[in-house]
């Protein structure tokens, strides 16, 4: 009985009143739990407002749309990159990259990118496309750039091999096997597409 008396109690205890970037911290961290659990076609600025604990009006002063909403969320829960990995060989740091990326695209972060990705139309993706590109698609190339590169420098990999459409090849294989096929991308499914897919295309021929 006193630990009925105790949870009725507690449910029905405020919230403390917050305000600037704490409530707009909840409200955007709301918004990323509801893409990452029901998606773009089931968020809406009501569930959002539930999940951040405040009205649906301090919602709708900072973001008058779902779409202003959700480039901010996105914007806000991208991962920070950092160098490109260095592990002696071309191979082993473009394992540890697919890796990386594995783990991120399976993130609350990544999941909520995914949701935007694979359900928006056309015209409501060309309102994320400036999110997506320069906070995933440029800095994941970039490390892709660097790692082939050392390797050329370091006579593993083809000398013309640093081009758009290598750099392009493993972003596109993962997105591909992800929204076609549902694939998870265990360690052991990376490593044989870095074993017999990258490895290959980008081995130097002859001596």
């Amino acid at each position: 009985m006193v630990t009925s008396s105790w949870a009725a109690a507690h449910a029905q205890t405020p919230v403390p009143r917050r305000r600037g970037a704490v409530l707009e911290r909840a409200i955007l961290d709301a918004a990323l739990e509801q893409l990452s659990t029901v998606g773009w076609s089931g968020l809406t600025m009501e569930g959002v407002a539930a999940g951040a604990q405040t009205g649906k009006a301090a919602v709708y002063r900072r973001w008058p749309s779902k779409e202003d909403l959700v480039a901010d969320a996105l914007r806000s829960g991208l991962p920070e990159f950092g160098s490109a990995p260095d592990l002696g060989s071309v191979r082993d740091d473009l394992l540890h990259l697919c890796l990386q990326a594995r783990d991120g695209m399976f993130s609350r972060s990544g999941l909520a990118l995914r949701s935007v990705i694979h359900e928006c139309d056309t015209l409501q993706a060309e309102r994320f496309h400036a999110v997506i590109f320069e906070g995933v698609v440029e800095p994941t190339l970039k490390m892709l750039r660097e790692v082939i590169e050392r390797g050329i420098e370091r006579g593993e990999v083809r000398p013309d091999a640093a081009n758009s459409y290598v750099f392009d090849a493993i972003p596109a294989m993962m997105m591909y096997r992800s929204k076609m096929c549902g694939s998870e991308w265990t360690d052991v499914d990376l490593t044989e597409m870095i074993d017999q897919l990258m490895v290959p295309l980008l081995r130097r021929s002859g001596p």
